[in-house]
């Protein structure tokens, strides 16, 4: 396994793996036995970064999510898990009744929701501090000063470590920590959006913005990181749901587009090349880029994770990424 570290104060910054694995349909879609062996394997490879969120899973059943958190606190308790593994979770986009579909009926980003919903997430996970607390969604209800401030008094007494923030114009983002930063407070110092090596169309509207899809990853969030190496980007989806190797999971309409083809030229003699599959060849193009990025992987199966972790290892040569950089 390799490592980063996310977060640069020292009392608050965390060493983890440059893979991280997603337990959204833990506890939900994917049973506690299995959930419990891709966990178990991920640690003993040395794994070490999980994601979650207060609202996984409730379109699975009906509910307001917080079945993943729950498994994760029964596989801490089983193992004898403390702070060795950084979990990662998210408040802000939990629905306020239960429901099986995404809508606007949203808890929010509200100093109460804030304080109430880190404390249901500790509870649920069973610990006293949340490693990486992110704000999940936008809540344009709220005034950006009211939510930085909430956020950063849970860092301040202890109940959380680091900051993050998903699915955010890159706008507000820096608005959120440029308040946050006057104020002497701490700030977002992980972004989680959607990325991968295909080009996402981010003009197309969606539930949450008219003006386009504010959760994948343009051009303005990765040269904003590169203006910010201090922060830390994590990409979820980064394989697209099994898009790149199965021909079942046709590509969504956001890659609908002639770059999509050159890209996927590019990969395929990448993989050609390598002798990689071509989740592998992503993972790693992605791991070892000119802007860093930590991959987050969901896993159904040991075996399925088994091919992400063999990704890991993977050095592409300085011609293959050129290969895969220029393609458009």
């Amino acid at each position: 396994m390799k490592y980063r570290t996310i977060g640069q104060d020292p009392a608050t910054r965390r060493t983890v793996s440059v893979l991280s694995l997603g337990a959204m349909n833990f506890g939900s879609r994917t049973d506690e036995q299995t959930s419990f062996a891709i966990l178990d394997r991920y640690l003993a490879a040395g794994g070490n970064f999980v994601d979650t969120s207060n609202n996984y899973a409730f379109w699975v059943d009906g509910t307001q999510g917080g079945e993943s958190e729950a498994l994760l606190g029964r596989w801490r308790r089983s193992r004898g898990i403390t702070d060795e593994v950084v979990i990662a979770t998210k408040l802000g986009a939990r629905p306020l009744a239960p429901s099986t579909g995404f809508s606007r009926h949203v808890e929010g980003l509200s100093a109460q929701v804030i304080r109430e919903s880190a404390a249901a997430s500790r509870e649920r996970l069973g610990v006293e501090k949340l490693d990486l607390l992110y704000a999940h969604i936008e809540d344009e209800r709220v005034p950006l000063a009211e939510t930085v401030t909430a956020f950063g008094e849970l860092v301040a007494e202890g109940s959380v470590g680091l900051l993050g923030v998903s699915n955010h114009w890159v706008w507000r983002v820096e608005r959120a920590r440029a308040l946050a930063a006057a104020a002497g407070l701490p700030g977002y110092e992980v972004l989680q959006y959607h990325h991968t090596y295909l080009r996402s169309r981010t003009d197309i509207p969606t539930l949450r913005s008219a003006d386009g899809n504010l959760g994948a990853a343009g051009g303005e969030l990765l040269n904003y990181l590169r203006a910010e190496p201090g922060l830390a980007l994590v990409a979820y989806s980064p394989l697209l749901a099994g898009g790149y190797v199965r021909a079942d999971k046709p590509l969504y309409s956001a890659l609908d587009h002639p770059g999509t083809t050159a890209r996927l030229a590019a990969l395929a003699t990448v993989v050609k090349e390598t002798g990689a599959s071509a989740n592998q060849v992503v993972l790693a193009w992605l791991i070892g880029g000119e802007v860093p990025v930590l991959p987050l992987v969901g896993a159904s199966s040991v075996a399925q994770l088994e091919e992400s972790l063999a990704a890991v290892d993977l050095e592409l040569t300085a011609d293959q990424r050129g290969l895969l950089d220029e393609a458009h």
